[in-house]
């Protein structure tokens, strides 16, 4: 369906919202297909099979924008709402307006070995009931367990008055499990969600047993839990999705969304000491078939690794094209929508810490008494303030060094800025985890991460003993 977007119309659409009133325009098209299967209790629920197809035209005019979509693509239509998107920005220009797009080839990062349409459901199905059977199979307390399974293939061609002309193809993947435990009238549950940016490759390449495992063994710990004790205390946050608290309660207030409105407690502290100089972050949308990644942003701009933290100092932000009108600083590759009829803004893709000196053992070792966070669950957050509230899915006290009794109904409760001040040590087991980041221009897939480290002080919500 993109071959219909020749070069010309693009130029006409474009030239359009210049002629009645942008200095800059954009075209985002967009052509979609995707599966989603849920799996309960060994069956299949639901399976359906979806397509989206639509455009988004953008125009700026000094730092106002004006954004609208269709899924209307007659020419007509689009220049039509090209005109009303340059009127609405409110400054007519005479005559004519001549582009010259030029085409951009992409060295593709994300090499996809099986496209998702080329798969049969019910081969998706069977990975399903293989993650199913291992998590159902792991305890007698058990008692249920959902799987869901999640895979599109986007194309898109961006467009803009800059020259910009390219095209993209991106595949993701996902397998979603969660358990649930029922003892004495407690239930808990326990979730595991890989994904990629790959077709069903990855996974054929999973230890799709293993996952399955993973879950039901977060809700069978957990529903012999005690609940945890609240205070202020050390925290050790495991790693992978335990980077969740960074992502939240950092990441969110380094985007120019925030930033370039000095809604962000990071706002004009380029340069300056944030952190704990033991502590380093990027955001890197380059790592290939990474679940955040792509090889240009939602704007057409090639994706880059961004520094955003060295060593305690605040070194970059994430930029989109607004955000980069309105900081005067270069975008950054960050510009993300959830499909076409979101406009873009900056947001993370694959945002971690970088890994330290320590083995994750020697982080535990040195903490007394404490709350070892292994699992992280959802949160919130005000990027104005950086006051953050996460729950702790899977926890454990820390006594003599030692992980000991499982502990439940933990909340880690506190402010981003300080938090990355009070990190004392961090381990060398980076790793990354999966999941969807709602913002102003959607949900998106983003990669969240950190190695195990060290909070010298959090509180903790709890029950008192």
């Amino acid at each position: 369906m993109l071959d219909k977007f020749s070069k010309g119309v693009a130029e006409r659409i474009l030239g359009t919202v210049l002629k009645y009133g942008g200095d800059f325009a954009e075209l985002f098209v967009e052509d979609r297909y995707s599966t989603n299967i849920s799996l309960k209790n060994g069956k299949v629920e639901t399976a359906q099979t979806g397509r989206m197809f639509g455009v988004g035209i953008r125009g700026f005019l000094g730092d106002k924008a004006i954004y609208a979509y269709t899924n209307d693509l007659s020419e007509e239509n689009m220049l039509t709402v090209a005109r009303r998107v340059g009127e609405a920005l409110g400054e007519v220009k005479l005559g004519d307006l001549s582009l010259d797009l030029r085409k951009k080839e992409l060295n593709n990062r994300h090499i996809i070995v099986f496209n998702p349409k080329d798969v049969q459901k019910e081969t998706k199905v069977g990975y399903m009931k293989r993650a199913y059977e291992a998590a159902r199979n792991y305890s007698p307390v058990i008692a249920q367990v959902v799987v869901n399974y999640w895979d599109y293939d986007q194309n898109v061609l961006i467009a803009n008055t800059e020259g910009v002309y390219v095209t993209d193809e991106r595949v993701r993947t996902r397998l979603m499990i969660n358990a649930v435990a029922m003892k004495d009238g407690q239930m808990e549950s326990g979730f595991y969600g890989p994904g990629a940016a790959m077709g069903p490759e990855f996974l054929e390449r999973m230890d799709l047993e293993q996952a399955g495992v993973r879950a039901a063994r977060i809700a069978v710990r957990m529903v012999d839990a005690q609940p945890a004790p609240a205070g202020r205390m050390t925290v050790v946050i495991s790693n992978e999705f335990g980077g969740v608290i960074f992502h939240e309660a950092v990441g969110h207030a380094l985007e120019a969304s925030s930033v370039a409105r000095g809604m962000s407690v990071f706002a004009g502290k380029l340069g300056q000491q944030v952190g704990a100089e033991c502590v380093s972050a990027v955001d890197d949308a380059t790592i290939p078939n990474a679940w955040g990644s792509a090889n240009v942003d939602d704007e057409g701009t090639p994706t880059q690794r961004n520094l955003l933290i060295e060593k305690g100092v605040l070194k970059g932000y994430m930029i989109d094209k607004l955000g980069s009108r309105r900081m005067n600083m270069p975008p950054t590759g960050s510009g993300r929508r959830q499909d076409y009829t979101y406009a873009p803004t900056s947001r993370m893709s694959n945002t971690f810490i970088l890994p330290g000196d320590y083995h994750p053992e020697e982080v535990i070792a040195s903490v007394d008494y404490g709350l070892y966070a292994k699992t992280m669950g959802g949160g919130s957050v005000n990027p104005a303030t950086g006051e953050f509230n996460f729950a702790v899915n899977e926890g454990y006290l820390i006594e003599n060094g030692k992980v000991t009794r499982p502990v439940k109904g933990a909340t880690l409760i506190g402010k981003g800025y300080e938090i990355v001040q009070k990190i004392e040590m961090v381990g060398n087991d980076v790793a990354r985890g999966q999941g969807m980041c709602g913002s102003y221009s959607g949900s998106i897939p983003a990669d969240v991460g950190e190695p195990t480290i060290k909070v010298r002080e959090i509180l903790v919500g709890g029950r008192n003993q």
